[in-house]
């Protein structure tokens, strides 16, 4: 199976990002836990426009 190379918290629909007293705090918002950008998970939901990426990425696989 091939890679995804979008797949990351980062790119997910529930990952949120807010500073606290001065540091960057990531957050699943589904899970409710801690995460970091570069995180992989099984229950990632891509946000829209990441989505549009990996259709057009495999519309163009195949073009030649």
């Amino acid at each position: 199976m091939k890679k995804n190379r979008f797949h990351a918290c980062a790119t997910c629909e529930h990952f949120s990002a807010k500073r606290v007293s001065g540091k960057m705090l990531y957050l699943c918002t589904r899970l409710g836990f801690e995460t970091q950008p570069q995180y992989e998970f099984n229950c990632w939901s891509p946000k829209e426009h990441i989505r549009n990426l990996m259709k057009k990425e495999e519309d163009s696989d195949g073009a030649y």
